[in-house]
Order: C-alpha cells, then structure tokens, then sequence
C-alpha cells in the first residue's frame, strides 16, 4: 500500500512538493557551478560591453592573471557561454565574444548588481 507523504510548506513554501524544491536547488547548483569563482563573472560581465582581445581583458579585469585569464576562458567556452574566434592575420589575432546563449546572463549580472549595490548601502551604509 502506498502512502503519500504531506508537504510541509513551511520548509520550502512556493514549491508543490519536496521533488519540485530539489529541482529548484539543483538548477542553482549547477548554474554555481559554472559561473562559481573569482573571475567567470567578470569576465562575462567585460564581454558584455563587446568582443574583446585577450590583453584589452587581461588589463580591463585588475587582479588576473594570463594562465587564469586563459583558463577561464576554455572553461566558459565549453559551456557555450564564449565564442573564440582567430584571424588569420600576421600576428594572429585572437578574439573573444558572448554567445547568444552567453548573452542570456546579462539579466542575471544585471539583478546581482542591484542586490550588491543594496547590500553594500545595507552593510556600509554608503
């Protein structure tokens, strides 16, 4: 006999269920996991003002390094989130854009930057 299990909405209140809130969790999880650390989001966030060279980053992003910078970029290229072009030019250039796909994160960055905005007035009172 099968029993069904009551959902306590005071534990996760605007999902149906317990499946619907680990769904959720997941979904935060695994977006975490590819934009997580220091420099993806900044990354992303100076390739939303246009195509960029990897040294204009390199002195635009203050702090990183060429092997991080580098390493960073493979990883959000594998996600799809940043497109690698090379020209055949002497000395080759090298370029670096958005995807369309990446570009859906500029809502995302836009929100994350009101809420620190916020909570920088909240914690400094600034």
């Amino acid at each position: 006999m099968a029993t069904t299990e009551k959902h306590d909405a005071r534990q996760c209140p605007s999902h149906p269920s317990e499946a619907e809130c680990g769904k959720h969790i997941m979904a935060v999880r695994d977006a975490l996991d590819i934009l997580s650390g220091k420099w993806k989001l900044q990354i992303i966030i100076s390739l939303l003002y246009g195509k960029k060279r990897f040294k204009q980053m390199e002195r635009e992003i203050s702090g990183i390094t060429a092997k991080m910078l580098s390493k960073e970029l493979k990883d959000l290229e594998i996600n799809h989130l940043v497109q690698r072009t090379v020209y055949d030019t002497m000395p080759v250039t090298v370029e670096y854009a958005l995807t369309d796909y990446g570009k859906t994160l500029r809502n995302v960055i836009e929100e994350l930057n009101k809420w620190g905005t916020n909570h920088r007035k909240k914690i400094l009172g600034k």
